[in-house]
């Protein structure tokens, strides 16, 4: 054998080496992406579960990190804006070359990222949205853990609308696909009881004036209202209705479940009702957990946690058990082989029951409602879930 022939050889093998090697993983290091709102609409949502992730990941790091490995994580800014998630995708995954997507917030935003993600094998693991896109159709690379807008509606409006004795059911929501999940469960949770919308009225992303949405439901003599909005759509929605003396028992998804609803709005967001899967972490919260949890939060970030704060905590603490079990040759394959199996137990804040599964990228569709109470979230309903979660 030639020399030449022989250097050949060895060029291939080290090719080979590297074209197997795990993006994203080092000796030292493991290296995680995440795309928040950290300058538009829902900066307030993005912040915290950017600070909430960041607490997490010094926490693992400091424990001495995964198999030896510390978590680097670099958080990009979308804005709200779909076509910048894909530019901040495009970085994280061709340039930064991270191993795994984490707790991208918005659901155009990751229907845009997803194929970036996808094309170098990047799992999309808890995205925090709850469209069922994050989990259907079936995708390998796929992770969800956020019961479903369209389950959360679906299964909450009939059984409010019947405990409230509602006569005329309006929706006002947000025109994207956010806005559209809460319809269309809506729609079909009055189905199952024999209703339908009364009036639809919708709104651009970004709207700041709904005086003309809500008239129209007022005119339309609606006593109850499903609301596809975020923070500042819920709170000038119901602030506008107070302004025009309408009452009406208003209803929305996980997306407007935060402290910044009753921080922001003030007194005029008393009533209002949100489903919801973790309890939001105020600090003096009863539970002596969540209370030190919150204290030590609000120690680093000077300023208080909220429920968005711990979906970025869970979604790193999560990850970390898994890449921790996955072992030192940690991969996205060794990775989905732990998922496949997994089961996340109720933590303290008091999340359902999750299981994945080789076909099962949802860990539950489960929520349950909790209600703005002098200027506080408070839980009025147990757990509902009509089956399994779907594939």
């Amino acid at each position: 054998m030639t020399l030449r022939t022989t250097l050949a050889l060895g060029t291939l093998a080290l090719c080979a080496s590297l074209a197997q090697a795990q993006q994203g993983i080092t000796k030292d290091e493991i290296l995680l992406g995440s795309i928040q709102d950290l300058s538009g609409p829902i900066a307030g949502f993005g912040k915290q579960a950017r600070n909430g992730m960041q607490l997490a990941v010094d926490e693992i790091n400091e424990q001495g990190g995964i198999n030896g490995r510390k978590i680097k994580l670099i958080v990009e800014d979308h804005a709200y804006d779909p076509k910048k998630a894909v530019l901040a995708a495009q970085k994280l995954v061709n340039q930064d070359k991270i191993f795994m997507m984490m707790g991208h917030i918005g659901t155009a935003h990751n229907m845009a990222a997803m194929p970036v993600q996808f094309e170098k094998n990047v799992i999309n693991f808890f995205p925090i949205t709850a469209a069922r896109e994050m989990y259907e159709p079936f995708h390998k690379l796929k992770y969800s853990y956020a019961a479903p807008y369209y389950d959360q509606m679906r299964l909450a409006v009939p059984k409010l609308v019947k405990e409230k004795g509602a006569k005329k059911v309006c929706a006002m929501y947000q025109d994207d696909d956010f806005g559209l999940e809460v319809l269309k469960g809506g729609e079909d949770g009055l189905k199952s009881i024999g209703m339908e919308f009364a009036e639809k009225t919708s709104y651009k992303r970004g709207a700041t004036d709904f005086s003309s949405q809500v008239s129209k439901m007022q005119a339309s003599g609606c006593d109850f209202v499903v609301m596809g909005t975020l923070i500042r759509e819920t709170i000038g929605g119901i602030g506008t209705a107070r302004k025009l003396g309408y009452s009406p028992t208003f209803l929305g998804s996980s997306g407007a479940y935060t402290d910044l609803i009753h921080k922001l709005g003030g007194k005029a967001m008393d009533g209002f009702y949100a489903t919801m899967t973790v309890q939001n972490p105020y600090t003096d919260e009863q539970s002596p957990g969540i209370r030190f949890w919150a204290n030590k939060y609000k120690t680093k970030f000077n300023e208080e946690p909220t429920v968005f704060s711990v979906y970025g905590y869970f979604i790193l603490d999560t990850f970390a058990a898994v890449a921790n079990k996955a072992g030192k040759n940690l991969s996205t394959e060794s990775f989905s082989k732990v998922m496949d199996t997994l089961t996340i137990q109720p933590d303290m804040f008091g999340a359902p029951v999750q299981t994945f599964t080789a076909t099962k990228r949802l860990g539950s569709n489960a929520s349950r409602l909790s209600q703005i109470t002098d200027g506080k979230w408070k839980v009025v309903s147990e757990y509902v879930s009509d089956a399994p979660a779907k594939k």
